[in-house]
């Protein structure tokens, strides 16, 4: 049987929404030494009398430190004043990508999963013992690919670091006069952190398991946009816009900055994507497989190991991915019987347009929408920027730059100016990243009073699955008729299952393009540009869709779940309160805890 989906917006073929939460340079975490914990260890328990429970916060709190410090990214964008956490003096550094930093963090690594195993969870609270849950699912997760590093890629279209760097450089915070002088340090590492990862792409081409032609022309192109206008560039123009309102700096001072800066970028940065692009063009033709992870020897096994660490999902790849058809035959059923109802209802929702709205305002207006299904956030503020003119083909609709954990109250949301202000996506993305989506979630968590270490640990699955299942619901909140935005919201699902299936088949069950052809082609889209462009962009950001679609189907699972467990006692806000005060963590162990965290107050 065919089943048709039409395309009410134009098919999404960048990312669907963008993480941006840490700059992660490898799979996994660069965790303390063996003799910083073995120290942390010994030293704190005559402190503590051979308290476990207290033991476990100093470990917890030596294993944030120490990672959290381990480049200056990650330190400014979690904590905006490091030294309430006793991090003083901490290197200015982008991290280190040489073979030698890989093995000792693999060992760092097995280190702290040992440490960890030592602490009796039967004498933790509750909370701790969730925590240590999800550091133990962490760090199980991580150790299972030790051996398979060169299998991950870190220069990706959307994803790689070539694209989030400068959006980070752009957004680094200044709160004082020390943290212009960290920041100008820290891209006169660019050049040299970039030549790290290019003596990390030529290994993976010894290894035979450098990129595809396609997929380096696309990180080429990019590089060479970057560096197109170099006398108005936009990191010259936004540092200067971000002294310029920085009190207690004098004239000369601001002079001097804005100098150094300018030097920087066009001596440093630009010189460091032209080496990176040019690099790049020698490895041409190195890459020997176009298609999916399951074509490398052990392509497959870490195919597995991204899907579990990009959705926490524990279900088996066949498992998920009847799960995914089955979700999308169901959606495509309600559709037809209310196509068969309302014949006319697909023409209502091709013509939705919604009024040109300030995106501030059309996030004040979610916000309070949404409260009739759930809580209610602490008073934020939040800033809506845009990005500049040459990421815009590289970038999302929208996304959020996740706010520091000792000041949640500042956000920022960035806009890609070239989507269209009055469609349903338009709306339904600044629902997905701002409120109730990823801004909400952030600081909703925040809020539940989360151990620090819980924000260096990555679960794309909750945190996109949670920002995709409310941007689903936020249809809502449009102002639409109820049917037109029901209707919208089963077509993005199906659309949505149809990425996730296809990066199923491409990369676990080695799909061709033709294969990807015939496969959307049963669903009524055939053309073979549009699909060139999805097959590529999967091959090139393997599992990257599942994290939203998975994670969403998981949300729904959970409230049926709740439903029934809770039945008269059932309520949204109560439900959403609930997963909120868990947090990110593989859904196995958010619904191990969920009855827990579950009060039917509302």
């Amino acid at each position: 049987m065919k089943w048709g989906i039409t395309i009410l917006n134009k098919l999404i073929l960048k990312k669907v929404t963008p993480l941006l939460l840490s700059f992660s340079f490898l799979a996994g975490c660069t965790f303390p030494s063996t003799d910083s914990l073995r120290k942390a260890e010994t030293e704190t328990k005559p402190e503590t009398g051979g308290d476990v429970s207290a033991e476990f916060d100093i470990f917890l709190n030596e294993l944030f430190c120490s990672e959290i410090s381990s480049n200056s990214i990650n330190l400014h964008f979690t904590l905006s004043d490091p030294e309430a956490f006793g991090i003083r003096n901490a290197p200015v550094t982008l991290g280190d990508l040489s073979e030698k930093s890989i093995m000792e963090s693999h060992a760092d690594l097995e280190n702290t999963y040992s440490v960890l195993s030592k602490f009796d969870k039967s004498a933790l609270t509750e909370d701790q013992k969730l925590t240590y849950e999800i550091l133990n699912d962490y760090l199980k997760t991580e150790l299972s690919v030790a051996d398979l590093t060169y299998y991950d890629e870190i220069l990706r279209p959307s994803t790689g670091i070539q694209a989030q760097l400068p959006v980070l450089y752009e957004e680094y915070r200044f709160y004082d006069k020390e943290d212009i002088e960290d920041y100008l340090k820290l891209i006169s590492l660019t050049a040299d952190y970039f030549s790290q990862i290019i003596d990390f792409e030529q290994r993976k081409a010894d290894s035979g398991l450098f990129m595809s032609d396609y997929a380096c022309n696309n990180i080429i192109s990019q590089c060479e946009t970057f560096t197109a206008n170099p006398e108005s560039h936009y990191l010259i123009e936004t540092f200067n816009n971000k002294i310029q309102t920085l009190p207690g700096l004098s004239d000369e001072e601001r002079e001097s900055y804005r100098e150094k800066n300018e030097t920087l970028v066009k001596e440093t940065i630009l010189p460091a994507y032209e080496n990176l692009a040019s690099a790049l063009k020698e490895l041409l033709g190195k890459g020997a497989n176009e298609k999916g992870l399951c074509y490398f020897e052990d392509g497959k096994e870490f195919y597995e190991y991204l899907v579990y660490h990009n959705t926490g999902c524990s279900s088996e790849i066949p498992d998920i991915q009847k799960m995914v058809e089955e979700k999308r035959l169901a959606d495509l059923s309600d559709a037809a019987v209310m196509v068969a109802e309302d014949p006319e209802i697909w023409d209502k929702s091709n013509l939705v347009s919604l009024e040109t709205a300030d995106p501030t305002a059309t996030l004040h207006t979610l916000q309070k929408a949404m409260l009739k299904h759930f809580p209610k956030a602490p008073d934020t503020h939040f800033t809506v920027s845009y990005i500049d003119e040459c990421m815009e083909d590289y970038m999302a609709p929208a996304f959020y730059i996740t706010a520091p954990i000792d000041d949640y109250d500042n956000n920022s949301i960035f806009i890609n100016a070239s989507t269209d202000t009055t469609t349903m996506r338009y709306f339904t993305t600044l629902a997905h990243e701002g409120f109730p989506g990823h801004l909400y979630q952030t600081i909703m968590s925040y809020e539940a009073g989360l151990p620090p270490v819980r924000s260096i640990l990555n679960y794309p699955g909750y945190v996109e699955g949670w920002a995709t299942y409310v941007e689903m619901i936020s249809y809502q909140y449009a102002g639409l008729d109820e049917n037109v935005g029901l209707l919208l919201a089963l077509n993005q699902s199906a659309l949505l299952s149809l990425y996730a299936s296809t990066d199923l088949g491409v990369h676990y069950d080695g799909w061709s393009f033709e294969d990807t052809i015939d496969f959307w082609s049963d669903y009524g889209i055939t053309d073979k540009e549009v699909l060139r462009e999805v097959y590529e962009l999967i091959v090139e950001e393997p599992a990257h869709y599942l994290k939203y679609y998975i994670g969403y189907l998981n949300f729904l699972d959970l409230k049926e779940d709740a439903k029934e467990t809770y039945g008269s006692n059932y309520s949204d806000v109560a439900f959403h309160r609930a997963i909120l005060a868990i947090g990110p963590a593989p859904f196995d162990i958010v619904e191990k805890y969920l009855d827990e965290y579950y009060t039917a107050e509302d």
